[in-house]
């Protein structure tokens, strides 16, 4: 969908991006990450023509983004940033459906899609539609600033570090609010982090950026498994990749006959998150559970075995 050819911006006669070339796929997520001046934010904006390249092309399903006019280019794409950017003075509906209404929709579609959005994101609209940005939660105005973001069913949408104004705890929920909604709506997304962690565990692909240029560009897996550069490797993490590793294996993939006592973790839940439950519990194997019903266990041992970590 997204073909970014050989794209530079220079300032001052330095390049902040340097010749980086990606494809991304329609559908997917895309996460760029890097250290700050890794040139990330640089080509996120280069998307969308908020930076102009200074040379190179990005094409959007064929077309070339230097041949549409910048203004109609953003209507096209959803943009969220971090700390939501919503306009204090309009509440949640009118903040929502900003770009609907600049490109004329009918109020009846307008609070429609509104609506639509709201339920998505689990906030219900009877309750949410008329406050205020500052009578919502941080976690709360970070939704609505994503919904906004993708309520003219644009071709594509951007985010720059949407989640970094987030505790941990909503942070994690808002990622896999995130998830679930990008997989609902088969959006496709490009995503800027500093956090490998986070481009971990949402990126379906991850494109790591040092020095203005693109180092490596592959899955999670692949970033994981065989670093391309000793800079990649030292944002993966020595001691941490064998978690890295179990953060990306389903516990439906792994499950075995039998039982296990205490509480059971969803089927689609990580071998991460089965080693977190029996290091808390201390308890040898957990439960596994898909739509309320038991289909088996993981154990302790299983969960070793894949990460290569010792008993």
């Amino acid at each position: 969908m997204i073909e970014i050819d050989r794209i530079t911006k220079i300032y001052n006669g330095v390049p902040a991006v340097d010749a980086v070339t990606m494809t991304v796929e329609s559908g997917t997520i895309t996460v760029i990450v890097g250290t700050s001046g890794s040139g990330k934010t640089t080509l996120l904006r280069m998307i969308n023509r908020l930076e102009e390249p200074t040379s190179g092309e990005v094409r959007i399903n064929g077309e070339s983004t230097l041949e549409i006019k910048p203004h109609l280019l953003r209507r096209r794409i959803g943009y969220a940033i971090q700390g939501h950017g919503l306009f204090p003075h309009h509440n949640v509906a009118r903040n929502i459906g900003a770009v609907p209404t600049l490109l004329n929709w009918p109020k009846d579609k307008i609070r429609a899609r509104v609506d639509e959005l709201l339920t998505l994101f689990s906030m219900e609209p009877a309750e949410f539609r008329d406050r205020f940005p500052a009578e919502l939660s941080g976690g709360q105005q970070q939704r609505v600033g994503v919904a906004r973001a993708l309520a003219s069913r644009p071709d594509l949408l951007l985010m720059d570090e949407p989640f970094g104004a987030l505790d941990p705890i909503i942070r994690a929920r808002a990622q896999d609010d995130l998830r679930r909604i990008q997989r609902a709506l088969g959006s496709t997304i490009v995503l800027v982090s500093h956090d490998m962690e986070e481009a971990i565990r949402l990126g379906d692909r991850v494109a790591v950026m040092d020095g203005g240029q693109l180092v490596q560009h592959g899955t999670p897996a692949d970033i994981i498994a065989n670093p391309a550069t000793p800079f990649v490797a030292d944002m993966v993490g020595d001691m941490e990749r064998p978690l890295r590793l179990l953060s990306l294996v389903p516990l439906a993939e792994v499950v075995e006959d039998g039982g296990a006592p205490g509480a059971a973790l969803p089927a689609d839940g990580s071998l991460r998150d089965a080693l977190s439950a029996c290091l808390w519990t201390g308890r040898t194997a957990v439960p596994v559970e898909r739509e309320g019903a038991l289909i088996g266990r993981v154990t302790l041992e299983t969960i070793r075995a894949r990460a290569g970590l010792r008993a």
